[in-house]
């Protein structure tokens, strides 16, 4: 049986506030930056830009990213756990639509990520990252897990106190 792969969500607030996606694929985290971060509502669309792969070493990162720097703000690991593909996630992400379902300490259940058409002069590639519909998934109007559930699974702190803490 293979090694499980990783899965994180970082809640970043860089030049807008947003969270980092990221599933463990060939040695690297493949991430995506979700505008309004993930939700547990089943079909709701949220918009996921592909971003650069980053080392497995940045997996847990949280802190400050220096001014000037990529990436400049603050970063909080909000997520954790495991994820499974349905299948082998290669070639499903190759052709634009990853199912997979999540193990993490806030996020489970399955999910999927849907790529979007190219729009004209788009910089990066978007996607879609859905809720299936499962046990685990909500219905519209019930608590937003972003709200409820706010803090670092690492350190228990948020944002505010992390930025705190640097300065």
């Amino acid at each position: 049986m293979p090694e499980p792969l990783a899965y994180r969500v970082q809640k970043h607030a860089a030049r807008s506030l947003h969270y980092d996606f990221r599933l463990e694929l060939g040695g690297v985290l493949k991430s995506w930056a979700v505008t309004r971060g993930p939700s547990l509502v089943a079909g709701e669309r949220r918009l996921a830009v592909e971003v650069d792969d980053h080392g497995l070493d940045y997996a847990d990162h949280e802190g400050v990213i220096a001014p000037g720097s990529y990436g400049a703000g603050v970063v909080l690991l909000w997520d954790r756990g495991t994820w499974e593909p349905d299948g082998d996630p290669v070639p499903a992400l190759a052709a634009g639509s990853l199912a997979f379902t999540l193990l993490g300490e806030k996020l489970t259940g399955r999910w999927r990520l849907t790529r979007m058409k190219p729009r004209p002069r788009e910089r990066h590639v978007s996607w879609l990252l859905l809720k299936s519909r499962d046990e685990i998934a909500r219905k519209p109007g019930e608590p937003d897990i972003l709200e409820a559930q706010p803090r670092s699974v690492l350190t228990g702190r948020t944002v505010e106190e992390i930025a705190a803490a640097a300065a």
